[in-house]
């Protein structure tokens, strides 16, 4: 996990993470700046080493981030004959916000790698698409603010890995997420905070919330995201109890530059 805040944290990253399975990585979304170059370094993984990017939706928080990292790897592909390609996917939306900003504030060097180095894929709704030698499907999260996919993929042990965006789940996505052993679900803020960070107002969920979500559809292990920061030494336990109420698997509370092994 690079990040796990969401849009308006200052004490964590916004939420992206690295999915590694196969030998293969893929980036999801940047967060919101280049913060996203620090975290990378951080973590100990080279931006030269991706070569597939995910970008749910074009929130600032979550496609910023990934406009810093693309400009990065674009310019090791300038120096270095070694580096890249590097594939992009998300909507149309996506890829228009993207094409857009760079094309405004990146040099025409830069801008005419598109199509030839980098590689963007436009997806819809239960599209499939790989990442190195992951396999992965996506679907529209059926959001009620902004268009937004999330994926659904079988890990390498047959274990099943779904990531819901950043808004609450849709039943119409039921088929592809019921029974996951693995569900990456945004969780703004717990129940007994509703009052003061308003989660409903903003189509985002509550850490109560999650659980019930959770236990409706069989899931194994809940893992929960794009949070608050104003407690983040007390996040975990706090969290994890609220969810717990409800579900009876094993709830992960991840902090920024923490690995949580899909086993």
């Amino acid at each position: 996990m690079l990040g796990t805040g969401n849009a308006v944290t200052t004490k964590c990253y916004n939420t992206c993470f690295i999915l590694r399975d196969r030998g293969s990585m893929l980036l999801v979304d940047g967060g919101g700046g280049n913060g996203i170059l620090v975290q990378m370094e951080k973590a100990g993984i080279r931006l030269t080493d991706i070569h597939d990017i995910f970008i749910t939706h074009a929130h600032t928080d979550h496609i910023f981030g990934a406009i810093w990292a693309i400009r990065f790897i674009m310019q090791e592909m300038l120096y270095r004959k070694d580096a890249g390609p590097l594939n992009v996917y998300g909507n149309d939306k996506v890829m228009d916000v993207l094409t857009n900003i760079c094309r405004m504030t990146l040099h025409k060097k830069y801008v005419d790698l598109f199509g030839k180095s980098v590689l963007l894929h436009e997806l819809k709704d239960r599209d499939l698409f790989s990442a190195g030698k992951m396999e992965l499907q996506c679907f529209d999260i059926q959001s009620a603010k902004e268009r937004q996919l999330g994926f659904r993929t079988v890990l390498s042990n047959g274990q099943t890995l779904v990531c819901l965006g950043d808004e609450p789940f849709n039943e119409s996505t039921r088929p592809l997420v019921k029974n996951a052993d693995w569900l990456m679900c945004e969780a703004f803020c717990l129940y007994d905070d509703r009052e003061i960070f308003r989660p409903y107002e903003k189509s985002h969920s509550t850490a109560l919330d999650t659980g019930i979500t959770a236990r409706g559809l069989n899931i194994k292990n809940l893992i929960l995201y794009h949070t608050e920061d104003s407690d983040l030494s007390g996040r975990k336990e706090r969290y994890t109890a609220e969810a717990g109420k409800n579900f009876r698997g094993k709830v992960y509370v991840p902090d920024d530059l923490e690995t949580i092994c899909l086993e």
